[in-house]
């Protein structure tokens, strides 16, 4: 193997070897690949992996072994042929299943009987030197209709590539992509091998275009599988904000029943800002994703009027916020607010004071809810708090925040949100 062409042909086939079994290895340890996909890939980068060895174990034993090979450099041209004739069916289905279509239609049975065509002249040749041969001293020669073997493998893939065409519509963007560079480049080189002799095109041409194939489609299930993550996020996220309305109705509505027998003039008042929140309430929740803080904080707001008038002096709050041009997912701060009435304001005991805090920080903005109750205890962590749970949930789903929860030294609890 002294001249150029053997060289290169020889770079190629080890390349692309490689190319075939990293292929294989990368497809198999994606996670985000769907089933099919990961079927075909690995059907294809075999077949591919099985291709271009027969075409190095044909290159060895044509070029290093010589004379006494040509059984052996026979049957290796023979496989090569066959492993690389599979390739052309194998993406008629796959570009079927992309389109929806069923894979027993009239494309793969055109598709099908070209290759038993193929499969016909490539065991003819083996009795032939008509298409072709290899002499007793291990030389390989093609015969003068050396191009009707390859005339069954072109219609195969204009076939294919009008059937891209047609359907192009319904692929997405990546995988047209993924059909284009597989259909074109094997085909020029395909072209380009029927005028020139020795130098294998058509396996570097199958090499980059399997390898161009692959990319694009794993970006394209990237993507999808990014889309169905965000779209279960935020069905989730939406149930979520479901399970908690229910839970500050039925607190708010308690207090109103309450307040009813001891002042129905106050109880009047409490309705008229309950229903003022029950409005700025479904407005925000109507919205899709995060709503502002300036919104929020009137949530907020309206249930603490509630509260406050209930709990006539025995509830203060104090807002420090300069930072307010920020998002967050809904009912994010008002749950907080409530779980420190609901377990801090006690008649009997001293009153109860809140502060809510915002800053511009490094990474974001946070928000900081203090009050001066009875405290937070780490057995409390058992306790199925639905509602914080739940708001901590969503915060990392939505905006990558978070919620902590800590004793205050001087008794109390504080909660920071980090959005």
């Amino acid at each position: 193997m002294t001249d150029w062409i053997a060289l290169v042909n020889f770079g190629a086939a080890v390349g692309g070897l490689v190319i075939a079994l990293l292929g294989f290895l990368l497809n198999l340890s994606v996670p985000f690949i769907d089933r099919w996909t990961r079927r075909f890939f690995s059907v294809l980068f075999a077949l591919l992996a099985a291709y271009v060895g027969a075409d190095l174990l044909s290159q060895i034993s044509l070029e290093l072994l010589g004379s006494g090979f040509s059984l052996l450099s026979r049957l290796a041209i023979f496989f090569e042929s066959l492993f690389s004739s599979l390739l052309m069916p194998l993406l008629t289905m796959y570009l079927l299943r992309c389109a929806g279509e069923e894979e027993r239609s009239p494309l793969l049975l055109c598709i099908g009987a070209l290759w038993l065509l193929y499969f016909a002249l490539l065991l003819i040749t083996q009795f032939t030197a008509g298409i072709y041969y290899i002499t007793p001293d291990n030389v390989y020669h093609r015969g003068p209709w050396y191009p009707l073997l390859l005339a069954a493998p072109v219609l195969m893939m204009l076939a294919n590539l009008l059937a891209f065409f047609r359907r192009h519509a319904k692929l997405s963007r990546r995988q047209r992509q993924a059909f284009a560079c597989y259909f074109l480049i094997p085909l020029v080189c395909m072209l380009i091998q029927m005028t020139a002799y020795s130098l294998l095109m058509i396996m570097i041409g199958t090499c980059a275009a399997a390898l161009a194939m692959f990319i694009f489609i794993l970006r394209d299930q990237m993507e999808l599988f990014v889309r169905q993550h965000e779209k279960i996020a935020r069905q989730r996220a939406g149930i979520l904000l479901l399970q908690m309305r229910p839970h500050f109705i039925y607190n708010t509505m308690t207090s109103i029943y309450y307040l009813c027998q001891q002042d129905p003039e106050k109880a009047q008042k409490v309705t008229r800002q309950f229903t003022d929140y029950l409005r700025q309430n479904f407005t925000a929740v109507a919205k899709e994703g995060m709503i502002s803080f300036k919104e929020e904080m009137e949530h907020t707001k309206a249930y603490l009027a509630v509260e406050q008038v209930r709990y006539e002096g025995s509830l203060f709050v104090e807002f420090d916020t300069p930072h307010t041009l920020f998002r967050l997912p809904p009912l994010t701060l008002q749950p907080i607010v409530e779980n420190a009435v609901k377990h801090g304001v006690d008649p009997e005991l001293e009153p109860l004071y809140i502060s809510i805090r915002t800053r511009a920080t490094e990474h974001g903005s946070e928000i900081v809810v203090e009050d001066t109750g009875p405290g937070y205890a780490p057995a409390d962590d058992d306790e199925p708090h639905v509602a914080l749970a739940n708001i901590r949930e969503r915060l990392e789903m939505m905006c990558g925040g978070s919620l902590s929860i800590e004793a205050r030294r001087e008794g109390g609890t504080k909660v920071t949100i980090r959005v």
